[in-house]
Parts: structure tokens; C-alpha cells; sequence
């Protein structure tokens, strides 16, 4: 399992620098895990019974990062809007079935999938589009991945209380703290890529980061407890699927990407 571990961490790295020296490869990149990862997310929720519009909340999925990466606004506040079109549709859908049974779980699954998955990730290529945002987003992945990265080392090895055992019995108090701390070495180290944060504002952004990457960790571990599942799919041998490899990814990009505007426009 630690051999297939990291061949798929070696393969992912080697993507992500690919990807990141060129705009149009990293959003394609980035729309290819979101497709993937809703489609792994709607798959599990089905497998609960819930009756959800799995294609179409992909195809509105696949809508959202394209939208941003062409940067297609009709409105200043485009997002939102696109997000009520989508509920209004959804609830047309749910029009035509036979029966009402399931209707809300169907209908905020649905909507749910396309916020969490769709959107959050697509704070990645906002980033990628700020000024210098190759450097930033190498940032951000350096210090969310290293947290993943000392979550489990730190876990597999010293680990002995359980952080919440109901969500993840594997998941320790020592591994989160482990994951904290790589997180803050690695926003000490990322200084090369943001040299214009002080070492103090480092040391909070990798607190912040590391925190809120185990958060996004924590909650699809949540999410598969609900459906009986342990890894959400199994594309990337000895790390599940694209849910596994960007779940703390879809919790840091959001609050990065609003951190590194307020610093840019300061800066400015």
C-alpha cells in the first residue's frame, strides 16, 4: 500500500508541476478532477438511494470551472445567479418525476454536489489567474498536500488517540497536529513563491491552511461514513479516488484565494 501511495503521490506531483506552468493545461486539469469527483460524489449518494440528477449536476459541474476559466460573466455577481438557474432547473426536473418521495434529498444532494465540488474547486484556477498565481497556486498545494502528507506519516506512526472515531478511526489527535506543523514548515518554505508575507504570516497561513485542510479531509470521511464506503473510488492506487486526493484541496482554495486578493490589492 506505501509503494502505490507514493507512485500516485510521485504521478500527481509531476502533473501538478506540468499543469501549473501553463494556464489552459492546469483548468483542464482542474475540470477533469471535478468531473470525476462528482461523478465519484453522486455515485455514492445513488448507492444511499437517493434519487439525484447525477449527469446534469455534472454538466452544470463542468459549467462553472469553464465559465471562470474564460472569465464569461453576464452579470457582476455570476456566480450566484448560475447557482439559482441551477436550482430552478433542478426543481423542474423533479416536476416530471412520477413520485414526490425524496424530492428534498434529491433536490439539495444535487445542489449540494455541484457547491462543494464544483465551485469550491474552482477557486483553484482563480488563483491561477491572479498575478503570479503559478507561484501561488504552487503554494497552496505545498502547504495543503504537506499537512495531508504529516497527517498520515505523523498518524501511522505515533498515533494513539482517536480525533473523532465515529467519522475516521484512523485519524489521530497526533497525525492532526503532525499535519499542522508540515503545514507550517511548508508555509515557511513557500516564502520563495509569496515572498511579500512576513515569516509571522507564514506561521498563520499555515495554521490556517493546515486546519482547514484536515476540515475538508474530515468531512469526506464524513460523507463516505454516511454511504459504507472507505475510499471513494479507486483510481489512484493506494489513495482511492479524486475525492480522496482533493477533499482538503476544496476547503483551502475558497479562503486562500480571498486571502491572496485582499494581499494583491493591498499591494497594489
Amino acid at each position: 500500500m506505501t509503494v502505490k501511495r507514493v507512485i500516485s503521490a510521485l504521478f500527481l506531483i509531476g502533473l501538478s508541476v506540468i499543469s501549473i506552468l501553463v494556464n489552459w493545461v492546469f483548468a483542464v486539469l482542474v475540470i477533469i478532477l471535478t468531473v470525476f469527483g462528482l461523478y465519484e460524489f453522486f455515485t455514492l449518494v445513488e448507492r444511499k438511494g437517493i434519487q439525484i440528477y447525477k449527469y446534469f449536476g455534472i454538466v452544470i459541474g463542468l459549467i462553472i470551472p469553464l465559465s471562470i476559466y474564460f472569465k464569461f460573466e453576464l452579470t457582476k455577481s455570476w456566480e450566484l445567479l448560475f447557482i439559482v438557474a441551477a436550482l430552478l432547473i433542478i426543481f423542474l426536473l423533479q416536476f416530471t418525476r412520477r413520485e414526490n418521495k425524496g424530492a428534498i434529498e434529491g433536490v439539495s444532494t444535487t445542489l449540494f454536489g455541484i457547491l462543494y465540488i464544483a465551485w469550491f474547486s474552482s477557486f483553484l484556477i482563480k488563483i491561477k489567474l491572479l498575478p503570479g498565481g503559478a507561484w501561488l497556486v504552487a503554494a497552496l498545494l505545498l502547504i495543503t498536500k504537506s499537512g495531508d502528507i504529516g497527517a498520515y506519516l505523523i498518524g501511522t506512526k505515533y498515533g494513539r488517540h482517536s480525533l473523532i472515531a465515529r467519522i475516521s478511526p484512523q485519524k489521530s489527535i497526533e497525525g492532526a497536529v503532525g499535519g499542522i506543523i508540515f503545514s507550517v514548515l511548508a508555509a515557511l518554505a513557500s516564502k520563495v513563491f509569496i515572498p511579500g508575507f512576513s515569516y509571522l504570516h507564514l506561521v498563520l497561513l499555515g495554521v490556517g491552511l493546515g486546519i482547514l485542510g484536515q476540515l475538508g479531509d474530515l468531512s469526506e470521511s464524513l460523507i463516505k461514513r454516511d454511504c459504507h464506503i472507505k475510499d471513494s473510488g479507486h483510481i489512484f492506487p493506494g489513495m482511492g479516488g479524486v475525492l480522496d486526493i482533493i477533499d482538503s484541496l476544496l476547503f483551502t482554495a475558497p479562503v486562500f484565494y480571498f486571502l491572496m486578493s485582499v494581499f494583491i490589492d493591498k499591494a497594489l
